[in-house]
């Protein structure tokens, strides 16, 4: 199963940091707050988004 999520919705539950580490961004990276990033069925869990 992948879980997909937009930035805006990562910052919204608190789990952007994460996410900016999984996918190798930083602060100075430009995203925009619609932009989606596919997540495994693990790392969705380890974020608290299932169960």
């Amino acid at each position: 199963m992948k879980i997909l999520i937009t930035q805006q919705e990562a910052v919204d539950k608190g789990i952007w940091p994460q996410i900016m580490q999984w996918f190798g961004r930083d602060e100075e990276d430009e995203v925009w707050p619609g932009e989606e990033f596919i997540l495994t069925e693990t790392q969705a869990k380890q974020a608290g988004l299932i169960r």
